[in-house]
Order: C-alpha cells, then sequence, then structure tokens
C-alpha cells in the first residue's frame, strides 16, 4: 500500500478546502516550479483526497501547487474561467480535469501555444488537441466497472441458472460523463461475457435495454437475462431514488449495481422505501457499488450491500502532481493507472482498503 498515503485527520483538513471556489497554493518552490491544479470540484470528499495527494506530490517534488476547483461538477463556465485564471500565470505545467473538453478548447489551446504543458486527471481531458496534453492519471474505469461485473456475477450465477429470467438493474448517473460511462460499459460487456460463457446463457440470450447508448438489438420477450439501465433525466436525489425503485419493483430483478457514489446512493434511498429489497442472502437483491460514501460504507457493514468498488484518489492527485513536474521539467511523461480495489464486510475495516475510502 502506498506510504505516503495521509491519515485520516489530515486527509479531510486540507488548508483551503471548502464548498464553493476552494484553493491552496502551497508547497515549497525550491527550484521556482509552480504547478496549477484544475479539479472538477470541491462538492464531494473525494476532491479533497485527491487534494491531499496532489500537496504529498508537491512536497515531495519541491515545487509549489496552486490547487483550484469550482463549486460543482455542473458548473463548467465556473471551471473554465478558473483554468483562463491558471493559464495567465504562466505555470510550469496544468493538471486538469475538464468537466467539457469542447467548452475548454480555447484555453487549452492558448495553453499549448504558450509552452504550457497538461496532464489530465480523473476523467482527464478527452478529445483535447493533440500534443496538448502530455499524460493523464485516471482509474481504468472500464476495467473497473468490469471488477464490479466479476464479483457480481459469482453472486447470482447460481441464481441465473435457475431461474426462466433474471434482470440486472444498473443505475447511472449519466451517459456524457466518460467515466461513468465506462464504468457502466465495462459492467455490461464483462457481464455479458461471463453469461455467455459461464452461465450456458448463449449468444442472443441476454437483452440490454433502457439506454439507446448500450442497448442492443435482443428483445427482452426472447431473453433468459435482461440487463436494464436506468439514468435519471436529472441529478436529484428524489430521481434517482425513483429510477432504482423503478427496478427494485421488479419480480425478476436479481442483482443492481450503482456505476458512482450517486448510484449507489440512489439504490440505498429506493431500497429504504420498498422495506428491505436489497441484502446478501439468497432471498434478497444483490447490490454492487462504486466509490465509498458514508451511506454505503454503512450499507457494506450492514450486509446490505454486497460489495463495492473504490478508486484511490489520494493516487491520483499524487500521480497527477508528479507528472506535471515532469511535464514540466520537459521530461517525458506517460499514462497512469491509477487502479481501484474491490472491498466488502471482510476487507471494509483493514488498513488497505481505509486509506482508499472516502465519506
Amino acid at each position: 500500500m502506498w506510504s505516503f498515503v495521509l491519515g485520516v485527520s489530515v486527509l479531510f483538513g486540507i488548508i483551503g478546502c471548502s464548498n464553493g471556489d476552494s484553493a491552496s497554493d502551497t508547497g515549497n518552490s525550491g527550484d521556482g516550479t509552480v504547478i496549477e491544479v484544475v479539479a472538477k470540484g470541491f462538492q464531494h470528499d473525494f476532491w479533497k483526497a485527491v487534494q491531499s495527494g496532489a500537496q504529498q506530490a508537491a512536497d515531495e517534488h519541491g515545487v509549489r501547487m496552486n490547487f483550484v476547483g469550482p463549486k460543482d461538477e455542473t458548473a463548467i463556465a465556473e471551471q473554465l474561467e478558473m483554468l483562463n485564471n491558471s493559464i495567465n500565470k504562466n505555470p510550469g505545467a496544468i493538471a486538469l480535469a475538464a468537466l467539457d473538453t469542447n467548452a475548454q478548447l480555447d484555453a487549452i489551446q492558448q495553453a499549448q501555444s504558450k509552452g504550457i504543458p497538461i496532464i489530465g486527471f480523473d476523467s482527464g481531458v478527452p478529445d483535447a488537441p493533440d500534443g496538448a496534453v502530455k499524460a493523464t492519471a485516471a482509474t481504468d474505469n472500464y476495467k473497473a466497472g468490469a471488477i464490479a461485473a466479476e464479483h457480481a456475477y459469482e453472486a447470482i450465477k447460481d441464481r441465473i441458472a435457475a431461474n426462466d429470467v433474471s434482470r440486472i438493474g444498473i443505475v447511472s448517473q449519466e451517459v456524457n460523463s466518460l467515466s461513468i460511462s465506462q464504468r457502466t460499459g465495462g459492467f455490461i460487456d464483462k457481464m455479458v461475457e461471463l453469461l455467455e460463457a459461464d452461465s450456458g446463457v448463449g449468444q442472443g440470450k441476454i437483452a440490454v435495454t433502457g439506454h439507446d447508448k448500450f442497448r442492443n438489438d435482443i428483445q427482452e420477450k426472447d431473453a433468459k437475462v435482461v440487463i436494464e439501465l436506468r439514468v435519471p433525466a436529472e441529478v436529484t436525489d428524489a430521481a434517482g431514488k425513483t429510477e432504482a425503485q423503478a427496478l427494485l419493483e421488479k419480480s425478476d430483478i436479481i442483482c443492481v449495481y450503482g456505476s458512482n457514489e450517486y448510484g449507489a446512493k440512489s439504490i440505498i434511498n429506493a431500497d429504504d422505501g420498498l422495506g428491505g429489497r436489497i441484502g446478501i442472502t439468497e432471498d434478497k437483491v444483490i447490490a454492487i457499488g462504486f466509490d465509498s460514501g458514508a451511506l454505503q460504507q454503512d450499507a457494506i457493514r450492514n450486509e446490505r450491500f454486497y460489495g463495492s468498488v473504490t478508486q484511490n484518489p489520494v493516487k491520483i492527485g499524487y500521480e497527477a502532481v508528479s507528472l506535471a513536474v515532469k511535464a514540466a521539467k520537459g521530461e517525458p511523461a506517460s499514462d497512469v493507472d491509477t487502479g481501484v480495489e474491490w472491498y466488502n464486510k471482510d476487507n471494509i475495516d483493514s488498513q488497505e482498503i481505509q486509506e482508499l475510502l472516502y465519506q
């Protein structure tokens, strides 16, 4: 486990973190290098954990780091203003987790024309101009979704073999974000692969429904397994709960997956209103999550959730700044997969997992 991971009290006590526009400008900067970090927001403690890792890297490399982010992950214009401000400071490099690359193209091209290298992190800077982004530190979200599917499959494969029809539900916050879409696609593709190979379901018997981006041509009436994706019309607790409840109320549902903290929370909230349909026993719906909010951790400890996948936000921040330092020095920088871990009731309180969890 990473030796640089900070204690909980340090992790969530970073100077400069608050709701709304937040920034920290710290570090020794022994050689005068400044790294600007533009995150997606500060509304979630995930970003505070990212910041702690970024600060650790800045301290180790002796550079000054300025870490900023908009009030939440919908504030595209606010993040663009922060990016422009960072460019105007002429830093050694910029680490960027773009909310909307298209909205930032002019700014990215300006950074490129000024010779300021950009390092992507978290979901990175997809579709950036060639050469603008030198490397990215991020979770392989497609692989992470596949890991969630592998664990889900182990929990439900016997039921699938015994049932005439089984339904697997997915609650996804959206289908436009690259990271969430990859977690959804990775889960679906791996689940289809496992069902076709190991359960004798066979090709042509798995219907993927619910959204055109992932839908296949198999009809529910012809399927032995239905994978149904539900996406709320708006990102509110009420809308997420409605979509999750629509899944949990179906008589053939055996498993449900939330592809981020919002999705997992939606499942928990819906289950609260239904009297407890999810759980880890054979008569319950198996619930699989992603990320690690307080509700989700409690659900795992109380055996309502079978388990979840967590990213390593501290490592994301650490590697982003480390790559930015390399780029600022003109050294080659390569993409870093910051990894994920599976956790459940058996290992959630281990030191290895506790270092990765955030509320």
